[in-house]
């Protein structure tokens, strides 16, 4: 039986391996099985390459299949010496280079990564025409080639070298990441079986940034604990999602998580949610209920939005917390239960606990550990993963799109996104429904609110070039957003520095190194600070 390849897109390493490759050379992960097969493709799931002329043959059949027969070559390189454990070197059909990193599971070959369809030194005129000619024998649709030859990534050899590298490390960490997996079923361990795997334990919530990275460290100490834990994040941060990770990864993964919203109910019928009643209680109470304190026994209960629980129930609340015991609506029996309570807020507790709206007992015995989430507009640098990630989600059979085009990237990359990643996540539904019958889905699609936020008054936007230099493109395109974001915020420097995730001292740093400030009254410029 073969490796599935599938759960290793989540590990934390392939994820950013992928998204730097990107970054820096423009290409795209791919894996191999034993026999050479590519199932991303086969399943008709390719992320479309900068490179046009590889775009156009993986996107026709003969095309895909001759791509195809170029990877099974290299498979065999692979398979014909298994001393050979670094990467290699091979051209495909196109006269492309194909680089790719053996994996070995338990000293047995299971296929490689690779990365396909960059050239080693740039293009001239005669080798462009050359390629444009080959892939009109096959695609000919594709008519428009002209100039598409500087959009071929190069790597020379420095570039190859470092690019080589990185696929050697990430085979290592998927065998040594299987090899893991393998000693803990065959040592019986609790929890083998787990949604969550040990060291990748957080993989199915999506991040790699800095703050994210300093989340999953932190979950990762609060998992294996019973102590109450407090999640603090704007709307759409997905604080259940990180609540039901810590639940899966700790000793109570196999027993009850329950979640209540604490803002759904008024008071009467919350209490009767939480802690149930007894038949007669009041008016309706046919039968004894069981509250969910008691459905979660052994287990965890996610109390969501506990900043809007009323102060008579907040007093209960402690008393579970404290004594772990609690009374029914209409009971006279105190009830014992064993439950982990990890409550999460939109709202400022201690804030509350000054204005006499929280009791102060019950922050303190919440606050215990506290994860604070970061909103997504100090995350950006996880929107790429992001996007992929409910790009393929919310795929539905017969659509054709596989991704978004660059100036649709650009302004989702430039809003400040006040819903968070739902909101993120609704909007690429949308563009999917939209789009679908697209290769790729243009920004006029994006709905008017964020094209509005992002480009005042309908122009424009202006996206760094696709070529050139890794470090001029980004500087392009940060200088793009600051300007766009000065005339949106009305030159409001603190409120554009939240929403950009830097300090306002760096953000001033850049706008004078932008030589955005050129022309300003001092006055003006300050303005909005104020």
């Amino acid at each position: 039986m073969g490796m599935d390849y599938g759960k290793h897109l989540n590990l934390h390493t392939i994820i950013m391996l992928r998204d730097v490759i990107r970054k820096w050379w423009q290409v795209e992960l791919a894996f191999a099985d034993r026999h050479g097969m590519v199932h991303e493709w086969q399943r008709g799931e390719i992320s479309p390459p900068p490179n046009a002329f590889c775009r156009a043959s993986l996107t026709s059949k003969e095309g895909l299949r001759r791509c195809g027969q170029s990877v099974r070559v290299l498979n065999e390189k692979f398979k014909a010496n298994k001393k050979v454990r670094r990467s290699l070197i091979h051209d495909c059909h196109l006269n492309f280079s194909i680089v790719g990193a053996p994996l070995y599971i338990a000293n047995e070959y299971e296929g490689f990564l690779f990365v396909e369809g960059f050239a080693r030194q740039p293009l001239d005129a005669r080798e462009a025409d050359v390629l444009k000619s080959k892939v009109r024998q096959f695609a000919p649709q594709h008519a428009t080639l002209d100039g598409r030859s500087e959009q071929v990534p190069v790597l020379d050899g420095a570039e190859l070298s470092k690019l080589s590298d990185l696929l050697e490390c990430a085979a290592n960490e998927i065998a040594n990441h299987e090899a893991a997996e393998a000693s803990r079923q065959e040592d019986g361990a609790p929890g083998s079986s787990r949604e969550l795997s040990d060291r990748y334990r957080f993989e199915k919530i999506i991040g790699r940034s800095g703050p994210m990275m300093e989340v999953f460290r932190l979950m990762e100490k609060v998992a294996n604990s019973d102590s109450t834990v407090l999640i603090n994040g704007e709307s759409g941060t997905g604080k259940e999602l990180v609540a039901r990770a810590i639940h899966l990864s700790g000793p109570r993964a196999q027993q009850p998580f329950v979640v209540q919203n604490c803002s759904a109910f008024n008071d009467n019928l919350l209490e009767s949610a939480l802690f149930g009643h007894t038949r007669g209680a009041f008016t309706g109470a046919l039968r004894d209920k069981k509250g969910l304190f008691e459905v979660a026994d052994s287990g965890t209960f996610f109390l969501d939005e506990v900043g809007d629980m009323s102060a008579a129930l907040q007093v209960k609340l402690l008393r579970v917390l404290q004594e772990g015991t609690f009374l029914p609506v209409g009971g006279t029996q105190l009830k014992e239960v064993n439950v982990r309570v990890i409550a999460a807020t939109h709202k400022d507790l201690s804030e509350l606990v000054k204005r006499g709206e929280f009791r102060e007992d019950l922050y303190y015995r919440i606050n215990v550990i506290r994860v604070q989430l970061p909103p997504l507009r100090e995350r950006r640098d996880d929107m790429p993963v992001l996007i992929d990630h409910f790009l393929r989600k919310h795929h539905r059979e017969g659509q054709r799109a596989r991704g978004l085009d660059a100036e649709a990237l650009a302004i989702l990359g430039a809003y400040a996104w006040p819903g968070n990643i739902r909101e993120l996540e609704n909007e690429i539904e949308r563009l999917l429904v939209l789009g679908g019958d697209l290769e790729s889905i243009p920004a006029e699609l994006i709905s008017s609110r964020i094209r509005d936020a992002v480009l005042p008054g309908g122009g424009p936007f202006i996206s760094p070039r696709a070529h050139g230099k890794l470090h001029e493109a980004v500087e392009a395109l940060e200088r793009e957003m600051i300007q766009q974001g000065l005339m949106r915020t009305r030159y409001n420097k603190s409120r554009l520095a939240r929403e950009l995730g830097i300090s306002r001292s760096n953000l001033i740093l850049k706008i004078s190194r932008y030589g955005l400030d050129k022309g300003l009254p001092e006055d003006e410029s300050e303005m909005g600070d104020a």
